[in-house]
């Protein structure tokens, strides 16, 4: 993950929340008032936001110390300690929603992708994300798909060439297309290509796609469509496939299975934040 990205995205969700002022905290808190909150897991999962704990304080006030616990990518149970963040009650409470959207959004993506890949359970086929993200807020979906057991497509339409069927229509053909981009494009661009039907896949083929996709198949269709491609190309299956049905596509031979729901119907993990008591002072 982009340390520098990542410390500017997090500042602007804090400009967003806390525009000029947190009128609560600022009319109840001097600001050399110590205190600490811990953050608690409310349900099992898979833990994503070590970085964002510590960043996000930091950026508050430098002198806010963060024990995170766990690290991403790790299981955890309800009731576990997973941080202690410990500095001024006024920034760690203009601090707290900002980073606890983050943690338990990036902790829900990652433990639906563990599942998915677990419902899976192919050592062959690989589980994928698309860009079927929240707008700014890519990187760190696809960092949590990543420890969820995933793997990251392309980040955006800058880092690699899908040629899609409206990309096929203007062009005229998978033909066209892939010709098109391989008379502009450097040799270490690959090129993929989404095919519908038996035909496109052999045109793909022909033309030289370095990538090939099965759009909205079957389990059968795969089957059938996979061997007509050469095992120098790489296969993809994307489109209909949920969770609920991600294990019918074990056997058909494809190398990744890309999925959108794992960054677009994600349900957050559930996490909450409290005042850590001191025992000594109960």
């Amino acid at each position: 993950m982009n340390l520098l990205k990542l410390r500017s995205l997090i500042e602007n969700f804090f400009i967003e929340d806390i525009g000029e002022q947190d009128i609560t905290t600022d009319l109840i808190f001097s600001e050399d008032t110590d205190g600490e909150i811990v953050f608690l897991a409310k349900e099992d999962g898979v833990f994503c936001g070590e970085e964002i704990i510590r960043t996000g304080f930091q950026l508050l006030n430098n002198q806010i110390t963060s024990r995170v616990f766990v690290k991403d990518g790790e299981s955890i149970e309800i009731g576990q300690q997973l941080a202690v963040v410990s500095g001024k009650i006024a920034d760690l409470l203009k601090g707290e929603r900002v980073v606890l959207n983050l943690v338990q959004r990036m902790s829900g993506i990652a433990t639906l992708t563990q599942k998915t890949v677990t419902t899976l359970n192919s050592d062959h086929t690989k589980i994928c994300d698309t860009r079927k993200t929240t707008p700014g807020l890519r990187m760190l979906e696809k960092y949590a798909v990543r420890c969820g057991g995933g793997f990251n497509h392309r980040f955006g339409l800058y880092d690699g060439v899908m040629i899609k069927d409206n990309h096929i229509s203007f062009a005229g053909s998978i033909a066209n297309a892939v010709d098109a981009v391989r008379k502009k494009a450097g040799h270490m661009v690959k090129i993929e290509v989404e095919t519908e039907t038996a035909a496109q896949v052999v045109e793909a083929v022909n033309a030289g796609a370095d990538v090939i996709m099965f759009d909205n198949r079957t389990p059968a269709e795969i089957k059938e469509f996979i061997q007509l491609v050469p095992s120098t190309i790489i296969t993809e299956a994307s489109g209909g496939i949920q969770l609920s049905n991600i294990a019918d596509y074990r056997d058909t031979g494809v190398q990744y299975i890309s999925l959108g729901f794992l960054t677009h119907s994600y349900k957050a993990l559930d996490i909450s934040v409290r005042v850590l008591v001191n025992k000594e002072e109960e």
